[in-house]
């Protein structure tokens, strides 16, 4: 058995349904690597197409998929937490690993093997640094020489838990940062023709709206989630969350969302073509090949795979 088959590309690509073949075929189950589809809820904006997961009648079970409320803001240990369970309850029971998305942060983490301990609140810390602003804060977290992660600092709260978090890793042992990679993954990429592809999102995008997807954040916003806290998702929930408040309009949002989700599908792939560069070999797989053919070619991938 491989140490893990991982799925990654750019939204759009036909990754899930590849994935969920692929399964079948096996007989396994899918570890979710996308970092929106973990929050309750929030269904038709992250494309959690939960009926993608059954193929000629059989449901292949998912894991990391509808695990916390929206509006909670999941961080990179909580996964890394969340996918070694999943992943040492597979294996046990004799079921290959099989990870799926488009999460390269997520992807990339796990098949590094990065230790992510949990960063315990430093309570003194936080009162020594709640006075500051902004700006203060923004250069006392650059008098860092590493950063934990790179921890987005828009507001004082989120900049004083990145100071935070960068002060408690400063002060541990080099061992218990030390990574241990997967030794024998075998990575699958969806390669998608760029047109192709914008021209899904274009299509997919105006689905969803059809769907319902802006009764959806209505939805989580007359539960009690603030706005900004639908905002912070980024693509769908916050060109939505903005448009539903009447900070635009809703042409502008449907325009500003497209050209936001194709920067994004871009970023995606830079973010892949960089793994390669950073040593990982990936295995790319032309997203036009019917799925039953596509499945064939990794099935014969992991048997080169398992020879290694």
């Amino acid at each position: 058995m491989l140490d893990i088959i991982a799925i990654v590309g750019p939204t759009a690509s036909g990754k899930t349904t590849l994935a969920v073949a692929l399964a079948k075929r096996i007989g396994t189950e899918i570890i979710s690597a996308d970092s929106r589809q973990l929050y309750k809820g929030m269904d038709i904006g992250t494309g959690k197409d939960l009926a993608e997961y059954t193929i000629d009648g059989v449901t292949i079970p998912y894991h990391l998929i509808d695990i916390c409320p929206a509006g909670y803001r999941y961080n990179l240990f909580e996964y890394v937490r969340d996918f070694n369970a999943a992943y040492a309850d597979m294996v046990a029971r004799g079921k290959q690993p099989l990870l799926c998305g488009g999460t390269g942060l997520y992807v990339e983490t796990i098949l590094k093997g990065y230790a992510l301990p949990p960063v315990p609140e430093n309570q003194s810390l936080r009162e020594a640094l709640q006075d500051k602003t902004l700006e203060q804060l923004a250069d006392i977290l650059r008098g860092y020489k590493t950063l934990h992660n790179t921890t987005d600092i828009d507001t004082s709260k989120r900049a004083i838990r990145a100071i935070e978090i960068a002060e408690y890793y400063s002060h541990q042992e080099p061992e218990l940062l030390e990574p241990r990679p997967m030794k024998n993954p075998l990575i699958v990429g969806v390669d998608i023709d760029r047109e192709l592809r914008r021209a899904k999102i274009t299509r997919r995008l105006h689905e969803r709206l059809q769907e319902g997807m802006v009764d959806e954040v209505k939805g989580l916003l007359d539960s009690g989630i603030e706005p900004e806290s639908l905002i912070y998702y980024g693509l769908e929930y916050k060109f939505l969350t903005e448009y539903i408040i009447g900070c635009t309009t809703y042409e502008e949002m449907v325009e500003r969302l497209e050209i936001a989700i194709h920067q994004f599908a871009k970023r995606q792939m830079t973010w892949f073509r960089g793994m390669e560069r950073r040593g990982h070999t990936i295995k790319w797989i032309d997203a036009t090949i019917p799925t039953d053919e596509k499945v064939d070619m990794i099935v014969e991938w992991m048997k080169t795979y398992e020879k290694q």
